[in-house]
């Protein structure tokens, strides 16, 4: 588990899952640095074979990666699909476009880019290193994966509201980070 800085008490709540539960470890950040920054701290501190990521808002079903496993035998990537977005208007209107963005300028094969559901081969992500600080981690990490030849399915999940906390995918500042992020990596993932 990271805790990538909150204010809210997840580091508590995750430090005493830690104590409960021995295969339970937790990445702390003194500071937010950021959604990027946290995926790569989950993806160094991994130690089993394969590496689930996932967002910690309640959003998905985690009994839903016993669905993903027999995949697994013949993937190397198992990539979560939204079945139906459960956000708003604007927010899925948002994230519609980027999808649409970022597979045309780099072919990705998956329809739901930033799907917070995804189950990776832990060997391939060794072999790979990711730069993006925010949004943009998700995108590297299809195409650097793409790039090294891994094998890529996606699975529909089911997408629930939000219960607590404030989503920030929608939010002016961060989909402008996103872009600035999508224009300084864009050559170096193979976009034109």
């Amino acid at each position: 588990m990271v805790d990538d800085g909150s204010s809210d008490g997840t580091f508590g709540i995750a430090a005493a899952a830690a104590a409960w539960q021995r295969e339970v470890r937790v990445i702390s950040h003194e500071r937010n640095l950021g959604y990027g920054a946290a995926v790569r701290s989950g993806i160094e501190a991994a130690r089993m074979p394969w590496i689930f990521l996932t967002d910690s808002d309640l959003q998905f079903d985690l009994r839903e990666l016993t669905g993903f496993v027999p995949l697994a035998a013949h993937a190397d990537v198992v990539m979560g699909r939204r079945a139906r977005r459960a956000d708003g208007l604007y927010r899925r209107a948002s994230a519609d476009a980027w999808n649409l963005l970022v597979r045309a300028l780099f072919r990705l094969p998956v329809r739901d880019v930033d799907c917070a559901f995804k189950l990776i081969r832990r060997e391939l992500l060794e072999s790979i290193e990711l730069d993006a600080g925010g949004a943009m981690i998700s995108t590297e990490l299809l195409v650097k994966l793409s790039h090294s030849g891994a094998t890529v399915v996606e699975r529909d999940v089911t997408h629930r509201p939000r219960p607590a906390g404030e989503q920030s995918g929608g939010n002016l500042r961060v989909v402008a980070r996103a872009f600035a992020e999508l224009v300084r990596m864009r050559r170096a993932l193979g976009a034109p």
